[in-house]
């Protein structure tokens, strides 16, 4: 089994209604990211690419090393979380990409972050 395969990424996705102006087409929100080692070795992940939909199929592709400034190195059994965000001209898109990490031997692989919605939450009165 692939160290990839013991790397589980999860998202939580939210609007940010206090920063977005939709009357100017800005639509901000936030994405919390955990990232799981279920294997027996550190692995330590080393940069990223978004492929970022917006509700027009406009993409946007982002690469980039790390995460939030970091680098994390992730012990076996343990996790590491952060949250950052995204700026679309619709009120709802995608976002899905990968993690570009290495194990202990220094070989590079890919962990894939699903696909998950950026949609503004429509309030029912």
């Amino acid at each position: 089994m692939s160290e990839a395969a013991r790397v589980c990424v999860q998202v939580q996705s939210l609007y940010i209604e206090s920063q977005s102006s939709p009357e100017e087409d800005r639509y901000v929100f936030a994405y919390t990211i955990t990232i799981r080692n279920l294997g027996r070795h550190a692995v330590q992940l080393l940069g990223r690419y978004w492929l970022i939909t917006n509700g027009n199929g406009r993409e946007t592709e982002v690469q980039g090393e790390g995460v939030v400034g970091e680098q994390p190195l992730i012990a076996p059994g343990s996790e590491f979380q952060y949250t950052s965000g995204a700026i679309l001209e619709t009120p709802m898109g995608t976002m899905q990409g990968h993690y570009v990490m290495i194990d202990e031997n220094g070989d590079s692989f890919h962990v894939d972050i699903p696909v998950f919605r950026l949609a503004v939450q429509t309030h029912i009165h």
